[in-house]
Order: structure tokens, then sequence, then C-alpha cells
């Protein structure tokens, strides 16, 4: 997300639209900042002072104190500054939900239909005959007359059980996703952050499917030289490390997870900039960061390969266009038939969410 400063030129510091901004501006930062609230508190008094949003009536004490009134912020104790709260990581959470969706055009995306009719909550406007079961909510009072009429003629009117017509509904089909993050070094490298928009989409994805989609389930998967789950809280405070990228422990573990889930339909989607160049073998991790080592390589896509046979389709983000990293998620979606995305830092967010919605809209086979 890129955030565009300008002089500030309302003196009304109890301004709700002021506020909020400022809050926005706090909540990325402290994304960037990996959690770190005094760090991300320093750098807004710094833009504050540029740009003129903090002053002698309103300054950056006076923010820190709204952030700990309002339960965002804690002190830590013994004068050791402060941390944030759950409070303080939902507002995150529903910080970036926001900003996401902000760019995503109003439609169908979020929506939970499946193609196929049967049991749910959205009621269709087509009908069918009753079967022992159904709702009487669902009848179709007008359907039903109808039939009653056809069958025996409107002088002597009596409604039987085959004349009873019932609304055809939605089915409503649950998702487990599995959110593999890339956090090899390459993320942060040449000065470019890729990593603050990948805890972004993560966050929105959480904040998206505990409140609206309580059924989903979500799990975040972080890769490097090794794999390792994370809870959800723990994303704001997630950091890139001095790793090689190890994509095939990570499709591996993803595995893992979904095996052990009951939803239907079960995906992947994974966001990274480079190619794979490492795998563990024999115990023992083996690395080549020149080039796309055919081991590594092969090992990498037998795993997409296993997902496949698995129902598991694997959608790709990609914030990088270089040439051995197209190559390399051309030939992983074409054994997984998967789904793959060249994805400007801009767009992350957007691209994820439409398509896990669109994911949503059948079973995966």
């Amino acid at each position: 997300m890129k955030l565009r400063y300008s002089d500030w030129s309302g003196d009304n510091r109890s301004n709700p639209d002021f506020l909020k901004a400022l809050f926005r501006i706090y909540n990325d930062l402290l994304l960037q900042t990996s959690g770190d609230v005094e760090e991300a508190l320093r750098w807004m008094e710094t833009l504050g002072k540029e740009y003129g949003f903090f002053d002698d009536k309103f300054g950056v004490e006076d923010f820190k104190k709204l952030l700990e009134e309002s339960g965002m912020i804690k002190a830590k104790g013994q004068g050791q500054g402060y941390e944030v709260t759950s409070r303080g990581e939902r507002a995150i959470r529903k910080s970036a939900l926001n900003e996401i969706f902000n760019s995503v055009d109003k439609g169908p995306a979020g929506q939970h239909r499946s193609p196929q009719s049967g049991t749910g909550n959205e009621r269709l406007p087509e009908s069918r005959a009753y079967q022992f079961g159904d709702k009487l909510s669902d009848l179709d009072v007008l359907t039903s007359m109808q039939n009653a009429i056809k069958r025996g003629g409107g002088d002597d009117l009596t409604l039987q059980e085959e004349d009873l017509a019932v609304y055809e509904t939605e089915h409503l089909s649950s998702c487990a996703t599995v959110l593999l993050v890339d956090i090899s070094h390459s993320m942060i490298l040449y000065g470019e952050d890729r990593i603050t928009p990948a805890k972004r989409v993560a966050l929105a994805l959480c904040e998206l499917i505990t409140t609206q989609y309580p059924k989903d389930s979500l799990h975040v998967v972080l890769f490097g030289d090794d794999a390792v789950e994370v809870p959800l809280r723990q994303l704001p405070y997630v950091t890139v490390g001095p790793y090689h990228t190890n994509t095939r422990a990570g499709l591996m573990m993803a595995q893992r997870i979904l095996a052990k889930v009951r939803q239907p339909n079960k995906q992947i989607f994974m966001i990274t900039d480079g190619k794979p160049s490492c795998i563990f073998e024999e115990g023992r991790l083996y690395k080549n960061a020149f080039g796309l080592d055919p081991k590594i390589v092969n090992k990498t896509l037998e795993q997409a390969a296993l997902c496949r046979r698995k129902g598991i389709e694997i959608s790709t983000f990609m914030l990088a266009e270089h040439h051995e990293l197209v190559g390399f998620v051309d030939k992983l979606t074409k054994i997984n038939r998967g789904r793959a995305y060249f994805s400007d830092l801009e767009n992350l967010g957007q691209f994820v969410l439409v398509d896990y919605a669109r994911n949503r809209k059948r079973r995966t086979r």
C-alpha cells in the first residue's frame, strides 16, 4: 500500500476523519515494523512533523495516550515500552481488510455461492417438487396453487402433496485454505518491501474468514529454509530471515494440514518472489541459489502433482517476474492444473481475495 501524504490544513483534532486517517497510518506502520509499537510511533512522529498533523496542541504523546485509552496498546511494565493488545491486533486485521476491499470492484467477490443447488440460505427464483424433509418456509405458494389448479381445475380446489413446490436454495460450501508466505531473504532484497503486502493479505483473509465465514478454516505457513505453521495472531510480527526458499517444504506442510480438515474444498495460496533454492535431503539442507537446480525443481514439482491427485488446487501469486521464476511457476501450474498470477505489490490483495471467492464457487475435484 502506498500512502500519499500532504500538509494537514484542519484544526479540529476531534475530527473523526482525521483520527481515522491517523489510525490507518499507524496500523500500516505497525505492520511494516512487525508490531514494534515504539518504532511505529517514531515513524509517525517524523511524518507528523513533516506533514503537520502533529503540533503543540496534538502531538505523538497525545496520540499514544489515545491508543492506550482505546485499548490498542498497553505498557509492558518496568519502563519497557508498549506492546500491541489483542484489540490492537484485531484493528490491524480490520485495517488490512478495509484497505484491500477498497480496491476490489463491488460485485460477487467474497460470496460463498456454489453452482450446485441444495440446502442453503440463499433463495433462488426457481422451484422444484416438494420432497420429504424440505422446509415449509421454502414453500412456493403460487406454484403450488397453480399445480393444484392444473390437476383438479378451479371448481374444486384441493391441495395435495404432489402439488407442493419449494424454492431452490443455493448450496453454501465450506473451504479450507492454507496460505503459504515466502519469508526468504529475497522478500526484502534490493530495498523493496514485499513481505508487508504479503502479511497484509494474510491478515485480511484472517479477518474475512473469522468474521464472515466461521465454518471455513485458514492456516498460515511460512517457508524459508524450512516450513512452519504460525498462529493467525502472530501474523503482524512475522519478519524475513536470512533464508533460502524451500517451496517443497511449504507444500508438504500444507498437505499435512489439509489432510486433517473436514471442509470439502481445499486449496493452497502461495505468495512468493523467488524460485525454489533448497530442499531437505536425508535430513540435511541441500541448497543451490544459482539458477534452477534440477534436483530441487523436480522434488518440488512432485509435490505439486501430489496436491493435484489429492484434489488440492494451488494458486501462485508471484511478486516478481524474473525469467527463471516464471518458468518454474508455469511448470508447477500446469502439473497441478492450478492458477498463477503475476501480481504487483499494489494489487496483490485484490487478486488473492477475488480468487478466494471464485474458488469457493465449486467443489474441487
